[in-house]
């Protein structure tokens, strides 16, 4: 490797062959990651220490692979559908619940928030699948017939 110094205004420089920068660069960047999954970890051990939720990798596995957080954490925590929906702060119907966990209905995140107290779960594992109060609302079923009823009568117009 031919490195060479030069006295500049501002001091000492030296000048390496690129192969040897990039490869430089690539060592301080691994370094970089080092430090920070090392910050990681020990935020996770002061987490584990202060009792922070613990999920068993049979289960991560399963959110990892898409499945639904609520009958997942539900079923992790043993409760049925019927518990979980009738906990004091739930209150919502069992078919309500089901129809969440199978992805017919999306829940509000207010209501996502109870659900996340009730499983004793951050609320961070639930949110993915909640949505704003004006797209958990749809229009009433009579309301929608008579949307698609003007829609027929206007195009029969033209």
């Amino acid at each position: 490797m031919k490195v060479q110094f030069k006295d500049s205004p501002k001091g000492k420089i030296v000048i390496l062959p690129r192969a040897e920068y990039d490869r430089l660069k690539a060592i301080e960047q691994e370094a970089i990651e080092d430090a920070a999954c090392a910050r990681l970890i020990d935020q996770a051990k002061k987490d584990v220490a202060d009792g922070a939720l613990l999920l068993p990798l049979a289960i991560v596995q399963r959110l990892a692979d898409g499945e639904n957080p609520i009958r997942v954490l539900r079923q992790f925590r043993g409760m049925t559908q019927a518990e979980l929906a009738t906990a004091d702060c739930v209150q919502i119907t069992q078919n309500y619940l089901s129809d969440l966990e199978t992805g017919k209905r999306k829940g509000p995140i207010a209501l996502h928030r109870k659900l996340a107290r009730a499983l004793d779960v951050p609320l961070d594992l639930l949110d993915t699948v909640a949505v704003t109060e004006q797209e958990v609302a749809p229009e009433s079923p009579a309301r929608r017939k008579a949307t698609v009823v003007d829609i027929k009568r206007q195009r029969s117009k033209r």
